[in-house]
């Protein structure tokens, strides 16, 4: 729980516990701007709620160009957001009162989304010889924890906290354990969905973290949804396409706002886990009219664009005079 003076003498909710809840609130606030808290905030709007958002920023772990997004469509929606942090709570009658930043917010519903870490105690991992942190309890690169015959996967290893991610370790902890060889624990390729509407889906590196680790040898390519047929058609052209590669095509990382993001990001996770180009998504046959649809005109922009810079264009233009 973040530290909010007040927090243990007034009723709030959390993600374990919201959906117990069988009222809807005249005005919930939603203290955190991450996916739980967009999420259900989100929710509770189109149910018929005031909502207000207490956060220094949404979605903190997206690019900004998605944040900025996000947050349009939600204040056209109604939500108020108030951008810092939450630093004390009060009761006033039937009214909770929220003191954030220079101001205060009333509403009659809490919910606290600030996050999740690990809770490793009471398990006397240290008599079984298993290392942890207040991060996690302690893993290599193979999910096998420092004692040699016990594996650790999920979120109490402190990675990414995703249903999907966690299964997946599950497996690759599994294998490991009982199986000759050792496959990996850990992937860069894992796809991180906001289920709002519309989606975020992103999987792989941020443009700024690209651009640290890479300079100038980084490329963006981006489409937005008011060119994609099967956006237009449902009305969603808020979001976009963004593609983080090099200048030869090698994807680092992507983005998608849009209704279908979760779906569409797939075929971008395998292309990152199997190393394949940006120019390699050109040439595969997407049905039409799909989200996907995007990923290939995007992928084709690209691939015309170096063919027409690159060597084979030079030659063709030399050719012709």
């Amino acid at each position: 729980m973040p530290p909010i003076q007040g927090l243990a003498d007034v009723p709030y909710f959390t993600y374990e516990t919201l959906f117990d809840n069988d009222r809807l609130p005249d005005h919930l606030l939603v203290v955190g701007g991450g996916p739980l808290g967009l999420e259900m905030a989100q929710a509770y709007l189109r149910l018929g709620a005031r909502v207000t958002v207490v956060s220094p920023q949404i979605l903190p772990k997206a690019e900004p160009g998605a944040q900025a997004v996000l947050r349009a469509v939600l204040a056209g929606e109604g939500m108020a957001f108030v951008a810092a942090r939450a630093t004390a709570v009060r009761r006033d009658g039937d009214t909770l009162v929220l003191t954030a930043g220079d101001g205060e917010v009333r509403g009659d519903m809490l919910l606290v989304a600030t996050g999740r870490t690990p809770v490793v105690d009471g398990l006397d991992l240290a008599r079984a010889g298993v290392a942890y942190t207040a991060q996690g309890i302690t893993v290599d690169a193979h999910l096998r924890t420092t004692a040699k015959h016990i594996f650790a996967a999920g979120d109490c290893v402190g990675g990414p906290q995703y249903t999907h991610f966690a299964g997946w370790q599950a497996f690759q902890a599994a294998r490991n354990a009982l199986l000759p060889g050792s496959s990996a624990g850990f992937s860069d390729a894992v796809p991180a969905v906001t289920f709002t509407d519309p989606e975020v889906a992103q999987v792989g590196v941020l443009e700024a973290a690209a651009r640290q680790a890479h300079g100038d040898n980084v490329v963006v390519t981006r489409r937005a949804l008011d060119h994609v047929d099967r956006a237009i058609c449902e009305h969603d052209q808020a979001g976009f396409l963004q593609l983080i590669h090099k200048p030869d095509g090698t994807l680092l990382g992507a983005t998608i706002v849009a209704a279908r993001a979760g779906e569409t990001i797939t075929e971008l996770v395998v292309a990152l886990q199997r190393g394949l180009k940006v120019g390699d998504l050109a040439g595969v046959m997407h049905a039409y009219p799909t989200y996907s649809t995007a990923v290939q005109l995007l992928a084709a922009d690209f691939a015309v664009d170096q063919a027409l810079h690159g060597l084979a264009g030079k030659l063709v233009r030399k050719l012709q005079f």
